[in-house]
């Protein structure tokens, strides 16, 4: 049928289509193209490859990703296990590693990982859908103000160790002064990186950035382990000496590492006189060291696992931190960080001295213990309040996708293993002998102790962590219904008596004595109780980190699981373990701040 209704041809017969058949015929032909080729867009959006034409689109995106996280994997597991060699081997002396070997594998890693992030932030900054959904969970201020704080002091760290390296250029190797300060340009990087990039879900080049985040994340871990081996070494009490006749028939590890690290004085000297100075200072900044690499592994683990990730565009509840929400919490849990901070301090002089007293040594050790089970026993009893209160509280558990809460959820079990393994072992060790004496009989006590307390915090943080944030705003919405009187024909229908009866809280914005719902600064007390818990064992866990991460080590200072193990085996148990338990306490303050700020 001729479409030409204005002057009728007789195209259809003759088989010369006139203009408006034609143009018709034009327009069906664009649209099935531009509806074949959207159909093929979006079969080659996971794969580079042109899929075959009997494979689903899905299919084809499916296998893409797949393969993007299996090469990902590949490469993180290998470079971790490389990593986890060089590192074992380098801290013994028996075996032909050495740490500038060692620093030399570190450099590599740490220049791929660094030429692969500036990459990534030029990439981004110049394409515009390269990153078009951001994760909002990701990366909250608190982490990454974090992050930027054990940056900062790691930083710091590494000019201690360049200082102190250049006085030994003379005579030993320069990979030593070179990898501090390419881990100082590393840091920096990164830091820049993550804090401006963690909440990015990237949606082009997914397998290379997936690659690139899983060696973001083996590099810090393999850092991470350097540093905890390292710093192992300083706090492992060695066995006797073979030389009985020395003054020192017992060494600390820290006064170990300290010898080993000057080369000996009869092989190398240090050409200025400030190197035991920046030794001792780099010395109690591994710690945080030690917390950066772990810091920043996380955040790539979960910007992983945001890469082609489409969030939906609703909106995220932002709390703001208020202090004056909490005071009795605050006010306790900063009484026992002085009180924490003064034994700690009270033991470690008398831990250090080279000519010590066997007497003062057990008062000290028995002044350690009660300290902490004084600690812990406080965190339990306020952690049981907390899951009380939960069970009094009505909100809602949150279901929906997140990576970062089942990264931390991750992480608290998982770390706090490392702990378990050691309170185990240890009483396992007291009742094999008996718990003889008051030290045994403390020790015990503070393994079971810090058992009981390490499940009630996990339990009490993973229930926080899914509860949904208060509203207080909805519940004002709810008690007044003011939506029913919000449109404003509505409203004008309206008497005027009615109105002046039982007025709206929507819209009494005048007089606020007249509102009965309680205004805004004013929490309930099932709020504020909790409120107060979280800032309790907010304060309570970075005491019992700090203890540890700076020398604090009772397992080793007291023998009795070092006679009944055997060194070499009780070593292992806690340099493996101990790591993770202080891992834990700080991933623990990170959680209960986040716990504290929806509560």
């Amino acid at each position: 049928m001729c479409l030409n209704s204005a002057y009728p041809c007789k195209c259809v017969t003759d088989g010369n289509q006139c203009e408006p058949c034609r143009m018709t015929a034009k327009e069906r032909e664009s649209e099935e193209d531009h509806l074949s080729n959207t159909i093929n867009a979006a079969g080659q959006a996971g794969n580079t490859c042109e899929p075959e034409l009997n494979i689903p689109p899905c299919v084809v995106k499916e296998r893409g990703r797949h393969w993007g996280w299996m090469l990902s994997g590949i490469i993180c597991v290998n470079v971790l296990i490389l990593g986890c060699a060089l590192v074992s081997g380098s801290a013994y002396n028996n075996v032909n590693i050495s740490s500038a070997d060692l620093q030399v594998f570190l450099i590599i890693l740490v220049l791929l990982t660094s030429i692969w992030m500036v990459y990534y932030i030029i990439y981004t900054s110049r394409k515009e859908n390269a990153v078009v959904y951001k994760d909002a969970h990701a990366g909250p201020v608190w982490l990454r103000g974090g992050l930027m704080l054990f940056g900062l002091l790691t930083i710091i760290m590494d000019i201690f160790k360049i200082a102190s390296y250049v006085g030994y250029l003379h005579c030993d190797s320069a990979v030593k002064v070179a990898f501090p300060v390419i881990q100082l340009v590393f840091v920096l990087t990164q830091t820049y990186f993550m804090c401006n990039h963690a909440m990015d879900c990237v949606q082009l080049q997914k397998n290379i950035t997936r690659c690139g985040l899983m060696l973001t994340l083996s590099t810090n871990l393999v850092l991470w382990m350097a540093a905890v081996t390292e710093e192992s070494l300083h706090q492992t009490i060695l066995p006797d000496s073979d030389d009985h006749s020395s003054n020192h028939s017992k060494l600390t590890g820290r006064d170990f590492y300290i010898s080993k690290a000057s080369y000996g004085e009869d092989k190398c000297k240090c050409s200025h006189t400030s190197c035991s100075l920046f030794k001792e200072a780099y010395y109690y900044l591994y710690p945080f060291n030690i917390e950066y690499s772990l810091f920043a592994s996380a955040m790539a683990y979960v910007m992983w696992k945001n890469v082609g990730r489409q969030t939906e565009e609703h909106g995220h509840h932002t709390a703001k931190f208020n202090i004056k929400e909490a005071c009795l919490g605050p006010v306790a849990g900063i009484l026992l960080v002085l009180a924490g901070l003064a034994t700690f301090i009270v033991y470690e002089m008398e831990m250090k001295k080279s000519h010590y007293d066997d007497y003062k040594r057990d008062k000290a050790i028995m002044m350690h213990f009660v300290v902490n089970i004084v600690i812990v026993t406080l965190m339990s009893v306020s952690t049981v309040i907390g899951l009380a209160i939960y069970k009094l509280d009505h909100r809602e558990h949150n279901a929906d996708k997140n990576p970062t809460r089942s990264l931390d959820v991750g992480l608290l079990v998982g770390a706090s293993l490392g702990q378990f393994i050691i309170s185990y072992f240890t009483i396992v060790a007291m009742v094999a002998t008996k718990a003889k004496g008051y030290l045994n009989r403390l020790n015990l006590t503070w393994a079971i102790l810090m058992l009981i307390q390490l499940g009630l915090q996990n339990i009490f943080l993973i229930e926080g962590l899914h509860r949904e944030p208060f509203h207080e705003a909805h519940t004002v919405n709810v008690v007044a219904n003011p939506y029913v009187l919000q449109p404003s024909k509505e409203l004008s229908t309206l008497e005027g008596s009615e109105m002046d009866i039982k007025p709206s809280p929507a819209f009494t914005t005048d007089n606020q004595s007249t509102d009965p719902v309680e205004p805004r600064h004013k929490l309930s007390w099932k709020r504020r109780v909790l409120k107060e818990v979280c800032m309790f064992l907010l304060l309570a866990n970075i005491i019992l980190w700090i203890m540890p991460a700076f020398g604090a080590r009772p397992q080793f200072d007291h023998s009795t699981e070092t006679e009944f193990y055997k060194f070499n085996m009780w070593a292992a148990v806690v340099n493996v373990g101990l790591p993770f338990g202080i891992f834990y306490r700080m991933h623990s303050v990170a959680s209960l701040f986040e716990v504290f700020l929806h509560s």
